[in-house]
């Protein structure tokens, strides 16, 4: 017989359980130095409260109440992405931590930087105990520009699986991507185990489904299927013991099915979205209400609630709950708050919830979430070399040649935008695109020169880059290496967004003369009959409306060129940072171009910004260009090229098309918000706009209708 402290190991690590996700939480957030973590634990909390917690030589701690005020919760919440602490706790309020307490007797001044910087006893140095654990509270308002996380993850214990996988069964079902079917292990000491069916629940399948990112599970016959497996122990001589283990069957999501199914959107009938992420599987919540999409507050955000989405999308259950906007942060409605699912429900919307007011929550607040998916090895068959660091390099792919041997090669720069540079950072999982590059020779070259990828064209949410369009021939203008793909990658992105509303508030038309437009024509902001046109005598007729752009991401929008590179132009006596920012279009109701203008950026500039952001762009005296995160640049409709050229246009019924950013010159973490249009009724005098909105804010049946829009029929509008 096995002795009986030996048997009882040998039975625990058969017999390891499944455990539903705890309600216990901590929030994790990196120090913006690298050097050392910070998070918030302990129960019961809100997201922005909590026990803190360092992360210090390998090892997480506490720091001790003694001395404590509320200017070290200051630096502590500023530590953690919070603009400042509200109030700070003693005595361990939200229960007591465990492992080393690195910081006593700390006394800060409330400025500085960094922990490091107050006062203290010196690391690890204390007479403390966790009964004296200190807490805080931090104002529930992030900070600007903020990079890293401010996550709500389950707290895990030793008793409980950190690691599961699904080890196929057969060779035919070894090389399938995802892996579906087989058996489940969880990670042991420094190996895997299996688990024993005994007891084993539905519940239980939907909870290792939902942690290896399927959102369900197909049921073979009336119970699961089960392998007979052999254990091998060794105790003087050999042992052997046989045991049913667990095999299941798990259905994917429809991004995760073979062949061009993946490809297709998530489900269009879907009530729950996720925007702004730089990975599958995560983004900022939004839900559809009616025709239009809108946002989540971030109240009561915890693992349950984003699970429930998670599973509507088509991924697992949640991985992270976060808050704070740390996707972006939305534009138009916020409809939900306060949301409170129990884990189970079909959709969020089945979750109890209160439909808030303009008060309750601003978009800084939005939830946003990290799902679970299933493991595709899509970073197999992608490379980058040659780059400075991991995040850069030319894009490097392993295709199939013609003898049906699979090599590496090199994808043609013609045509390369930070669309496809996106879906490439994605693929590798190295966050947002920084820039797309269409010459890399600069770069030390590897072996590798034959071209295997041309004619490349994205759309920007795709999962490999090889699911774009691309050409069936390779065909590339500039052959050699120094002219293929390169890519940069970026931990955070901008993303820029027009004020809808304010376009068509503003919208109005002007005869304006032609000795006033100059400096207009030199720009090329007037249509092509302008040359025609008896100068200096004589007007054009101008549609006009001013332009806001957000910046709501959760990078800075810069130029691409330096300011060296800027051009100048006399005649306005500004320079031009990008040739073309912004289209205008008016089209006919089939779509096609009757008129359209375009703007330069030749002042790209933080003209406001929202409450306790700093403005940090101004044009003047050759100033940095570009748009702070949390600013908007507005573009008055008095100024000129703020218009399109309608002088040629017959009265009747169209749509007015901005189109910003529109050669993707510049990296953004989201391009389907990037275009905004209206219906326009111009009756040869005046001119209506209605229906103003971005272009994935309304849903499918409703943009449908607008496309197929009759018309006005007179001045009235519903």
């Amino acid at each position: 017989m096995l002795r009986g402290g030996l048997w009882d190991m040998v039975i625990a690590m058969l017999l390891w359980g499944v455990w539903l996700p705890s309600c216990l939480s901590q929030t994790t957030s990196p120090s913006q130095d690298g050097k050392i973590k910070f998070r918030l634990a302990g129960y019961p909390r809100k997201h922005n409260e909590g026990r803190v917690e360092v992360f210090y030589n390998g090892e997480w701690g506490t720091i001790c109440d003694d001395d404590f005020t509320l200017a070290n919760a200051h630096v502590l919440c500023r530590h953690l992405g919070f603009v400042e602490a509200l109030s700070w706790s003693h005595s361990a309020k939200y229960g007591p931590g465990t492992g080393k307490i690195w910081l006593d007797n700390v006394m800060c001044g409330g400025s500085e930087n960094s922990i490091e910087k107050c006062v203290s006893r010196g690391w690890g140095n204390s007479d403390c105990t966790h009964q004296e654990d200190a807490g805080v509270v931090c104002k529930d308002e992030r900070l600007p520009g903020f990079a890293d996380s401010n996550i709500i993850e389950m707290q895990v214990n030793e008793n409980r699986m950190e690691n599961i996988r699904l080890r196929p069964l057969s060779g035919a079902h070894a090389g399938r991507m995802p892996v579906t079917e087989g058996v489940i292990e969880v990670k042991f000491k420094e190996g895997w185990g299996h688990i024993c069916n005994t007891g084993w629940t539905t519940k239980n399948s939907r909870v290792v489904c939902g942690m290896m990112g399927f959102p369900s599970q197909r049921t073979v016959g009336k119970k699961p299927s089960r392998t007979l497996y052999a254990c091998v122990y060794a105790l003087n001589n050999v042992f052997f013991f046989f045991f049913w283990v667990f095999f299941l069957f798990f259905v994917p999501g429809l991004l995760f099915t073979q062949g061009r199914a993946r490809r297709v959107k998530l489900n269009p009938m879907s009530q729950v979205r996720l925007k702004g992420g730089a990975k599958t599987g995560e983004g900022r919540v939004e839900v559809l209400k009616g025709s239009e999409w809108g946002t989540v507050c971030d109240d009561h955000w915890n693992l349950q609630s984003a699970s429930v989405v998670c599973r509507e999308v088509g991924f697992g259950t949640a991985k992270e709950a976060l808050t704070g906007a740390r996707m972006g942060q939305g534009m138009g409605p916020i409809y939900m708050n306060e949301v409170q699912c129990r884990g189970d429900e079909k959709s969020l919307w089945d979750c109890p919830h209160k439909s808030i007011t303009a008060e309750d929550c601003k978009h800084m607040e939005d939830a946003s979430v990290i799902c679970n998916i299933p493991y595709m090895g899509f970073e197999k068959s992608i490379r980058l070399t040659g780059g400075r660091t991991q995040l850069e390099g030319r894009v490097e792919l392993l295709l199939s040649t013609g003898s049906g041997v699979r090599d590496w090669g090199l994808v043609c720069g013609d045509g390369w935008t930070s669309r496809e540079a996106m879906v490439v950072c994605r693929q590798l999982g190295l966050g947002h695109a920084s820039s797309g590059l269409r010459e890399t020779w600069y770069w030390d070259s590897s072996n590798v020169t034959e071209m295997v990828l041309s004619g490349v064209k994205c759309k920007g949410n795709e999962m490999t880059l090889t699911d774009c369009q691309h050409h069936s021939v390779v065909s590339c203008k500039r052959a050699g290496a120094q002219f293929s793909a390169g890519i940069i990658c970026s931990d955070t992105a901008s993303d820029l967004v027009l004020n809808a509303p304010l376009v068509e508030q503003t919208v109005y038309i002007e005869d304006r003369p032609l000795h006033l437009l100059y400096c207009a024509a030199e720009e090329n902001c007037l249509a092509k009959s302008a040359a025609q046109a008896n100068w200096p005598y004589g007007h054009r007729r101008l549609l006009r409306f001013s332009s806001e752009i957000h910046n709501i991401g959760k990078a800075d929008f810069r130029p691409r060129l330096g300011r060296h590179s800027w051009v100048w132009h006399e005649c306005h006596r500004h320079y031009h940072s990008m040739d073309i920012f912004t289209y205008y279009d008016l089209l006919s109701l089939n779509g096609t171009k009757v008129a359209d203008g375009h703007k330069a950026s030749f002042c790209l500039e933080d003209t406001e910004c929202h409450e306790g952001v700093l403005k940090h762009y101004e044009c003047a005296n050759f100033g940095e260009q570009g748009i702070t995160v949390g600013c908007w640049d507005l573009y008055r409709h008095d100024i000129d090229c703020q218009w399109i050229d309608i002088t040629d246009v017959i009265p009747g019924n169209y749509i007015l098309q901005v189109i910003i950013n529109p050669n993707f010159e510049v990296a953004e973490s989201d391009f389907t918000n990037n275009a905004m249009r209206c219906n326009c009724k111009y009756d040869g005098n005046r001119v209506w706009l209605h229906k103003c909105h971005l272009g994935d804010s309304f849903s499918e049946e409703a943009e449908k209708e607008f496309e197929h829009y009759p018309g006005q029929l007179n001045n009235k509008i519903s």
